[in-house]
């Protein structure tokens, strides 16, 4: 999107909600009741959520429009002069910039927060140049390598939602803005991490490519604040039409994705399982470290061949190969040099010389790594390994796809097989183990239990803290189908 879109069109989040769109949800909000003294749409466009509720909330006091367009504001004007509402101001002003407290201060009843904020993150911004950001920190407070790797990453609306959040919180009222669904679901983590005031959330999906041809999973995000109600769930429709829902909340401190569902198989949740699911090798430099085996000789990424030791090889199987079970052979492998995070590699120096030769001729590109946590490991370091890497026997599932499909791995090759870290897996001693955890895994219960808490609309849909919350080791009988 960012290649073919204007930048200013990007950095700004200029994809204007429809008028179609904007009538039809405050014909949603009419239905649930929400009657406001006052409508605040934070970043108005043209201005078709303002022309919306005025025309639909005929009993509203004030409707404030800010937006940082001038040539908008100017729209918004000519339309209001032609309209003749006097109810309605707009102002032209830098949402960050911006002094909403005095604007807030000023409103005197019950308010409504509603439009469509950006649906950009800060990296795109980053690509782009853009400046259209809140001032830097960590706002969601991510610590160690979350903070480093890149969870730190957000969506521009994400940080003005919770600001829109915190202005009803001191006052009660109504939230219903566009967003991206996963944005959608961070907003009610907020909520319940900070133990915010929530009355009620509901989230209704939208077709983002009918309306702004983005190819997205998106709603209306609906909220009720008052000053004591603390309900850290939410319903989610189908549409705006909808009136039948399932509803998103909390378990064991975990977002649900279906709260019935979990409730039914909730007996096979443990907070610390003693099988534990790990993920595949990170090395961020697949060009030196991933080989492929083309007519019997090794080719690296920059189609070298490559003469070294089989010492530090291993075959090596990516997502998509687990995935697609593409499992009984393969033709590529990886370069594991370390048997345990931190472990020292000087060992490769005398054990396989040809291969600590070939690491020091790419040396630039291993110390190059941009990833802070290779910072003060040793040289040619790695992550994601551990005893668990070379157990000859393993059950792998892929996290990007969108489907509960285990498979069981053996050796290759008289070798232990890797996984790139895309690839969730149990590592065992012996098959009959295996195939013992194999059959609870692939069990209805089983199914049922991870199918209540995936959100399969998100990018990596199975997460490693996902699979480590079923208890593999509970009675046999809880996983007796029902």
């Amino acid at each position: 999107m960012i290649r073919t879109i204007p930048k200013a069109k990007v950095e700004y989040g200029d994809f204007q909600t429809p008028i179609e769109l904007a009538e039809h949800v405050c014909q949603k909000l009419i239905e649930l009741g929400v009657n406001p003294d006052v409508i605040i749409e934070p970043t108005c466009g043209v201005g078709n959520f303002i022309d919306a509720s005025s025309r639909l909330f005929r009993s509203t006091d004030k409707i404030l429009g800010v937006e940082i367009n001038s040539q908008y504001v100017e729209i918004i004007r000519i339309k209001q002069q032609l309209d003749g509402d006097k109810r309605i101001q707009i102002i032209e002003a830098d949402f960050f910039q911006f002094d909403w407290q005095s604007q807030l201060d000023k409103s005197v009843g019950e308010l409504l927060i509603i439009g469509n904020f950006p649906w950009v993150t800060n990296s795109q911004q980053g690509i782009i140049g853009g400046k259209n950001l809140p001032s830097k920190n960590n706002f969601q407070n991510h610590v160690g390598l979350d903070a480093i790797t890149g969870r730190s990453n957000f969506d521009i609306s994400e940080w003005m939602l919770i600001q829109s959040i915190e202005w009803l919180q001191k006052r009660g009222g109504y939230l219903a803005m566009l967003c991206k669904t996963s944005v959608a679901r961070k907003i009610l983590n907020h909520l319940h991490s900070r133990n915010l005031n929530l009355a009620y959330c509901a989230s209704y999906s939208i077709d983002a490519k009918k309306y702004f041809n983005a190819s997205v999973e998106s709603c209306l995000l609906f909220c009720k604040f008052d000053c004591i109600s603390t309900n850290y769930f939410c319903d989610v429709f189908d549409s705006l039409d909808s009136i039948e829902y399932q509803r998103i909340g909390y378990r064991h401190n975990i977002l649900v994705r279906d709260v019935v569902a979990f409730d039914r198989v909730s007996e096979l949740y443990h907070p610390k399982p003693e099988l534990k699911w790990r993920s595949g090798v990170k090395h961020d430099c697949s060009s030196v470290m991933e080989l492929r085996k083309i007519d019997n000789k090794l080719i690296n990424g920059f189609g070298d061949i490559v003469d070294i030791e089989d010492t530090y090889l291993f075959p090596l199987l990516k997502g998509s190969d687990v995935a697609q079970n593409r499992i009984q052979d393969t033709d590529r492998y990886v370069l594991v040099t370390q048997k345990f995070v931190g472990e020292s590699t000087d060992a490769i120096k005398h054990l396989a010389p040809k291969t600590w030769r070939y690491l020091e001729l790419h040396a630039k590109y291993l110390d190059n790594r941009k990833s802070k946590i290779y910072l003060k490991n040793p040289k040619f370091s790695i992550f994601g390994v551990g005893t668990y890497t070379f157990t000859p026997w393993k059950i792998a599932i892929c996290g990007l796809y969108k489907k509960l499909e285990f498979r069981l791995i053996g050796q290759l090759n008289d070798r232990s097989v890797i996984f790139d870290d895309t690839v969730y897996f149990i590592g065992f001693e012996d098959r009959a183990s295996a195939d013992l955890v194999l059959d609870l895994l692939t069990s209805t219960p089983a199914r049922n239990f991870y199918s209540s808490l995936i959100f399969w609309d998100e990018k990596r849909p199975i997460k490693s803290s996902i699979l480590n919350s079923l208890n593999l080791m509970a009675r046999s009988d809880h996983y007796r189908s029902r």
